[in-house]
C-alpha cells in the first residue's frame, strides 16, 4: 500500500496503478466478533469505542465484476461507526450472516472481524468485469446505497429495494481503511476543488440531508417554506441549514451553545434558538412530557420567524420527537431519518391528526440523489462541514468524540494520505468558491 500511495501523491496515470501489485492484506479499522459482549451491563454512555475498535492489517478481499478496488485516501465517522462499535441497538455480524447467505460474493463479508466505514474518497486501482464507467486512476468518493440493482424492487427508488443496505455497516470492507471494496455504482467522481479529507466527510450526511430536504421522496421543500433544523451544526443539520438557505427556505436552527449560535450566523442562519440558554425540558420525568415546554418552545419559534415550522428536520428521537410533532404548522411534516437520543419515541397523537400532520421516515438516499448531492458538492453550491481530522490509528478516539457528543460538523480521518489538505486538482475553482467558506468548521473547531 506504500508504493500505492506513493504513485498516487506523484499523480501516476491508470495505467500504472493498474499495473501495481497488490497487497496480500491492508490497514483498516474493525470491531471483532468476540467482542460483541464486552459492554454487556454498561449505559450506552459508559460503553466506549476506543476499548472495542482495533487498527491492524486484514486480507484484501477477492473483486466481484461489480466492484473496484479503491485506495482509500480519507474517511469520516458517522453515527453508524459508534453504533457499530459499540454493538448496538445490537451487533452488526447478524447484518454480515444474512449477508453472507445470499450469494458467493455476499460470503465474502461474513467474517469473525467487522471493516467499518461509511464514507470515503479515493482512487480507483481496479475495475471488475462488469463495471463500465470507472477505471483505475479515476478520483472518486463513496456513498454508502449498496444495493443489487438486479432485483426490481431496487428500481424507482433503490432504498426501497427489499436487499438495500449501508456499506459498512450492514456490509464488510467499509471506507475506515487504506483499501475498501465497492460496488460500482456507488461511486460518484470527487470535488476537484477539495481534499481528501473534506471530499471524505460528505457523501453519507450530505446526501442524507438532500434526501430529508429536497427531494420528492423527502419533504419536497418550497421556497419560502420554515424548516426547524435540531442539530444544526451537527453532522446533518450543516448540510439542513445549506439546503434550506439554498431552496429559498427559512432555516430555524436549533444549536446547544452560544458559539454554535454564532457559526450558524455566519453560515447566514439568521433564526436561531441556543436550547441551552432556553433550558427546555420537554421531559420532566423519564415517562412523561411537558407540554407547556412545547409550548414555550413554539412560541420562541414564532417569536423569531413570525410562524410555525412547515418542515421539521428531525433525527434527535425521543428527546425531541414530541416538540417535534406538536411545533409543526398545520398540515406539515416531520421528515424523521434517525434516533441518537433513543428510538422509542413518544408523541401526543391528537396533534398529529387532529391538525393534518405527517411524519415521514427518510433514510440515506437513492444513487440520483446522491449524485444530485455530491453534484452540488462540486460546484461549490454546498460546503463540506469538516472540523476535526484523526489518523486512521485513533479511529476510536474520533468515534468517541462522536458518541460523546464533543464535535460539531464531521469528523474526518487520513487512511492513506500522509496529511492534510492534499488531493486539490482544482485550485482555481477552490479559489472560487473560497477559502473561508470551505474551512468554515474547521475555523470553528480552533
Amino acid at each position: 500500500m506504500d508504493a500505492i500511495r506513493d504513485a498516487i501523491l506523484a499523480g501516476a496515470p491508470g495505467e500504472e496503478l493498474a499495473a501495481l501489485p497488490l497487497p496480500e492484506s491492508y490497514r483498516a479499522a474493525f470491531v471483532r466478533k468476540e467482542d460483541a459482549g464486552m459492554f454487556e451491563g454498561l449505559s450506552t454512555r459508559e460503553k466506549d469505542p476506543r476499548r472495542s475498535i482495533r487498527v491492524d492489517r486484514v486480507p484484501v478481499p477477492d473483486l466481484a465484476p461489480d466492484e473496484c478496488y479503491v485506495a482509500v485516501m480519507a474517511s469520516a465517522i458517522n453515527f453508524n461507526t459508534v453504533w457499530t462499535s459499540i454493538f448496538e441497538p445490537l451487533p452488526t455480524f447478524g447484518f454480515l450472516e444474512r449477508l453472507g447467505r445470499e450469494n458467493v460474493w455476499g460470503a465474502r463479508h461474513d467474517l469473525p472481524y467487522h471493516v467499518m466505514g461509511s464514507d470515503a474518497s479515493g482512487v480507483v486501482l481496479r475495475a471488475g468485469s462488469a463495471v463500465r464507467n470507472w477505471k483505475p486512476g479515476d478520483h472518486v468518493v463513496v456513498h454508502c446505497n449498496y444495493v443489487d440493482d438486479q432485483d426490481p424492487s431496487a428500481h424507482d427508488d433503490s432504498m426501497l429495494a427489499a436487499n438495500q443496505r449501508i456499506w459498512g455497516f450492514e456490509t464488510n470492507f467499509g471506507g475506515l481503511a487504506d483499501l475498501s471494496v465497492v460496488k460500482a455504482n456507488q461511486l460518484l467522481a470527487k470535488p476537484a476543488h477539495l481534499s481528501w479529507e473534506e471530499a471524505a466527510c460528505n457523501a453519507l450526511c450530505n446526501s442524507t440531508s438532500y434526501r430529508m430536504i429536497v427531494s420528492k421522496n423527502g419533504a419536497d421543500m418550497k421556497q419560502g417554506d420554515v424548516v426547524l433544523i435540531w442539530g444544526a451544526t451537527g453532522g446533518l443539520g450543516g448540510y439542513a441549514v445549506q439546503y434550506v438557505l439554498n431552496g429559498g427556505g427559512i432555516p430555524v436552527g436549533v444549536v446547544s451553545s452560544a458559539s454554535k449560535a454564532k457559526l450558524l450566523e455566519a453560515l447566514g442562519c439568521e433564526a436561531v434558538i441556543d436550547r441551552a440558554a432556553k433550558n427546555y425540558r420537554f421531559w420532566s420525568d423519564e415517562h412523561t412530557q411537558d407540554e407547556s415546554e412545547w409550548r414555550r418552545f413554539g412560541k420562541d419559534i414564532r417569536a423569531l420567524v413570525g410562524e410555525d415550522p412547515d418542515i421539521v428536520f428531525e433525527h434527535p428521537g425521543r428527546q425531541t420527537m414530541g416538540a417535534s410533532v406538536f411545533v409543526a404548522k398545520r398540515g406539515g411534516t416531520v421528515v424523521t431519518c434517525a434516533a441518537t437520543s433513543g428510538y422509542m419515541v413518544e408523541y401526543d397523537n391528537r396533534h398529529l391528526w387532529m391538525k393534518l400532520k405527517q411524519i415521514k421516515a427518510s433514510h440515506f438516499a437513492n444513487y440520483r440523489e446522491a449524485y444530485d448531492a455530491n453534484r452540488l458538492i462540486s460546484l461549490g453550491r454546498i460546503q463540506p462541514i469538516l472540523s476535526v481530522v484523526y489518523p486512521l490509528e485513533e479511529t476510536g478516539e474520533a468515534a468517541a468524540q462522536v458518541h460523546q457528543n464533543l464535535h460539531e460538523g464531521k469528523i474526518g480521518v487520513l487512511c492513506l494520505a500522509p496529511g492534510e489538505g492534499l488531493g486539490v486538482t482544482d485550485p482555481e475553482g477552490r479559489e472560487r468558491v473560497g477559502e473561508d467558506r470551505i474551512t468554515a468548521f474547521r475555523r470553528l473547531e480552533a
